[in-house]
């Protein structure tokens, strides 16, 4: 038997994300403008660096506890009471991962396996339905749409509920759509799920980057609390992606477990990092705000350019994505986008990189710079007018 037939099923049929091939055009393209990216174009906040920087200078290159520094998780204890008002003990309710991605896959793997199922609302982040198939269950989706602003219905998950449902993925603020829910659409999820026993893992990333109006959880209904693992991080909203640097809030009893996993395979998250989080939460939030007042402003510009140059596009509510409509071009979102690429340097993702029900739309990132996206935008409306002609 060769090595190829060793590799087990679930991993060799889980196909790999479907984002890098746009990236690997892209790095020998002069003059190409990359709207693809979803990753702040800022730098860390100085402060935060500092810390890091100081926290090498003094040798602090240490294991540190599995479930991260107790200082850590006290002040992410108080972030989120302070600016969510979700209450958690910092003692056995946060763990520290490293990004959010591994306390989704934590998650994952803490409730489902062979057998199982998770559903999963799609477009969504990449990493959800790869982690659910790395565990042997089975990840039913269910397709998120343009008309109700790309907002979960409770109606579609009542109906994707099986006697094999574990979980339920839930990524709001939304990548790639920029959508958003509210408390209002919450409260109707709540009624399907309160006397269900189904686990809500709850990616709350983009928490910070919410435009209209505050963010809401649905760890915020009672309820729910218990029966939720809230996700959240800093690499979106501190502009710490490099960092590595996330952490999952919950009921005792699935953090003990969360943690059990997290202990064998990762040890601890970088303690440089641990260090600077610190920081972040203690000093940083004045520069979360100055950025997300940025994010705004290109957000604004971005749909009024992708309306002129006359795609229909939803105005998102949070993250720092807009997800555009392609479909009445009659081309495909793979075929729109590497034409773009090719003949006007300017790189947006596929829409069906995020899900099949993605297919006919593109996303496009404004965490890059006004002068980008105002030239990004010349180019896609040339693009659009040739399409036209």
């Amino acid at each position: 038997m060769s090595i190829e037939q060793m590799i087990k099923e679930n991993i060799v049929n889980t196909p790999p994300s479907g984002i890098r091939k746009y990236f690997d055009l892209i790095n020998d393209m002069k003059d190409a403008i990359s709207l693809g990216i979803g990753e702040p174009d800022f730098e860390t906040p100085w402060s935060i660096r500092e810390e890091g920087i100081y926290s090498l200078e003094q040798g602090r290159t240490f294991y540190t506890s599995n479930a991260g520094l107790p200082e850590l998780r006290r002040e992410i204890s108080r972030y989120m009471k302070d600016r969510f008002n979700l209450a958690y003990q910092a003692e056995d309710e946060v763990l520290v991962t490293v990004g959010g991605s591994e306390a989704i896959d934590l998650a994952i793997r803490t409730f489902a396996g062979p057998g199982d199922e998770v559903i999963i609302p799609e477009p969504c982040f990449v990493a959800y339905k790869g982690c659910v198939m790395f565990t042997g269950a089975t990840p039913v989706t269910i397709e998120l749409k343009a008309e109700h602003d790309f907002k979960l219905q409770p109606e579609q998950v009542l109906n994707a509920i099986t006697d094999k449902t574990k979980a339920i993925i839930l990524g709001y603020p939304n990548n790639p759509t920029g959508a958003t829910m509210g408390y209002d659409d919450y409260k109707a999820l709540v009624e399907v799920l309160k006397d269900k026993n189904i686990v809500v893992i709850s990616d709350e990333l983009y928490a910070e980057l919410t435009y209209k109006g505050k963010h809401v959880s649905i760890a915020n209904f009672p309820e729910m609390k218990d029966k939720t693992i809230v996700i959240n991080g800093f690499s979106k909203a501190f502009a710490m992606t490099g960092w590595r640097i996330g952490f999952a809030c919950g009921h005792p009893a699935a953090i003990k477990q969360m943690q059990k996993i997290h202990q064998y395979a990762i040890m601890c998250s970088p303690t440089t990092a641990q260090f600077a989080a610190i920081e972040a939460l203690k000093n940083g939030l004045e520069e979360v705000e100055k950025m997300v007042e940025e994010y705004n402003r290109r957000r604004l510009v971005m749909v009024d350019g992708f309306r002129k140059a006359g795609l229909d596009c939803y105005e998102p509510t949070g993250a720092f994505y807009v997800f555009p409509d392609l479909r009445k071009f009659g081309l495909s979102s793979d075929e729109f986008c590497e034409r773009l690429l090719l003949e006007e340097k300017v790189l947006m993702v596929p829409g069906n990189a995020f899900g099949e029900c993605g297919e006919g739309f593109a996303r496009a990132t404004y965490a890059t710079s006004l002068e980008n996206i105002k030239e990004a935008l010349r180019r896609i409306k040339r693009f659009v007018d040739k399409l036209n002609r």
